[in-house]
């Protein structure tokens, strides 16, 4: 029986994982500032989202 070869490729790049992280750590950020701002758990949840997904293309052309 044969073993495959060692080029197995990650799942996730080590750019990925940090670009991710990052926006993950910026969504709750905002999430968390407009929860104690005084907004209801539902809009803060929303602007967390908003706030992670427009911090993906920011940190992909930041971390190169």
């Amino acid at each position: 029986m044969t073993t495959p070869p060692d080029t197995d490729q990650p799942f996730v790049t080590l750019h990925t994982a940090v670009v991710l992280l990052g926006a993950l750590f910026a969504g709750f950020v905002a999430g968390g500032l407009s929860h104690l701002g005084g907004a209801p758990p539902a809009p803060a949840v929303l602007a967390g989202l908003a706030a992670a997904g427009g911090a993906v293309p920011v940190l992909r052309t930041l971390i190169r």
